[in-house]
């Protein structure tokens, strides 16, 4: 992609006077990216817009691994033209490209693709405590979040004046969940702990704590490899494309009131996946829902957890999966 002579000189001026030691957070927007470039030759610039455009690509077909499908190296090629802003910065001693994509142009990619839409999915909140005890921000967790990001997947983090309890989201406490779910937007956690050379993680997805330990040769190490195991495991949760429409039945319980009941049934129908919802009928503060959707409907009910407002629930009879309603 060529950019005009005055333009690029701006750009190369605002890098140029970025100090040696500044740190670059990762975009909020699932749309914008930092990858790491070794110059700032046309070459690599091109380079590092396909591998962005990978990335976001992921993000908004909602995790889905799209490498396999027709066109997608093609589409990557064409990655500088879907650019609407870029930015090089220092971080370390190296050099990143900051890239924003023009949000609409990469929606339509993902139909152009074949693939369902399926919606960006929410953050991960990352609750990580270091080796001190002290809550580690996003400064301290890039590793993390560069992991996770390569999969799809961005972070969120928390407040440090009034943190979440890591121990009570660690035990999928109900009550907890629902503050981080009000306060955050998702119902994805990861809580974390450094010991030296080695960490132990609980990754809670829609109010199932999955609990695991690791070791490594250094901090960033531990940090790196916790950002790709939990890219993995809400892969295997979240990241379901269904061969055909599927009908299926959901039951939510503790909906208890009418203002409740028009939330969820707004939340079922919100959902790009779903068809088509309709409620069966209702037991105390239940429902039961006959849904048509384009993925399985436990996939479904995994997606619907992760955004913050339902939880995973007991099983219910007649219903091939159960929530519970949060807020």
């Amino acid at each position: 992609m060529r950019l005009p002579r005055l333009l690029l000189a701006v750009l190369l001026l605002g890098f140029a006077a970025i100090p040696l030691h500044a740190q670059t957070a990762a975009p909020a927007s699932p749309y914008a990216v930092v990858v790491p470039v070794t110059d700032t030759s046309e070459a690599q610039r091109d380079q590092a817009f396909g591998t962005a455009l990978g990335q976001v690509l992921e993000r908004v077909a909602g995790g889905q691994d799209l490498r396999d499908k027709p066109g997608y190296d093609e589409a990557l090629k064409g990655a500088p033209g879907l650019v609407q802003q870029f930015q090089y910065q220092r971080a370390g001693t190296g050099i990143v490209l900051q890239v924003n994509f023009d949000a609409g142009a990469v929606r339509r990619l993902v139909t152009q693709l074949g693939v369902p839409a399926a919606g960006v999915k929410p953050p991960v909140l990352a609750l990580v405590h270091g080796s001190d005890g002290s809550l580690l921000g996003k400064d301290a967790l890039g590793a993390l979040a560069q992991a996770a990001a390569a999969h799809g997947y961005t972070l969120a983090y928390p407040d440090p004046a009034s943190p979440p309890d890591a121990s009570a989201l660690a035990g999928a406490d109900p009550a907890a969940l629902a503050q981080v779910a009000q306060r955050y937007r998702t119902g994805l956690i990861l809580v974390g702990k450094l010991k030296g050379a080695s960490a132990s993680w609980t990754l809670v997805s829609g109010g199932k704590p999955q609990p695991w330990s690791d070791q490594a040769v250094s901090e960033d190490a531990l940090l790196a490899d916790a950002g790709n195991t939990l890219a993995d495991r809400l892969g295997k949760q979240l990241n379901v494309i269904g061969a055909s429409i599927s009908n299926g039945k959901i039951w939510v319980g503790k909906v208890d009131s009418a203002q409740a009941y028009a939330s969820l049934l707004a939340l079922l129908r919100a959902d790009p996946t779903v068809r088509e919802v309709s409620t069966l009928g209702a037991d105390n503060d239940g429902f039961l829902f006959a849904v048509k959707s384009s993925v399985p409907t436990a996939a479904l009910a995994s997606s619907l957890a992760a955004g913050g407002r339902v939880l995973q629930g007991a099983p219910h009879a007649g219903a091939d999966a159960s929530l519970q309603w949060l807020h």
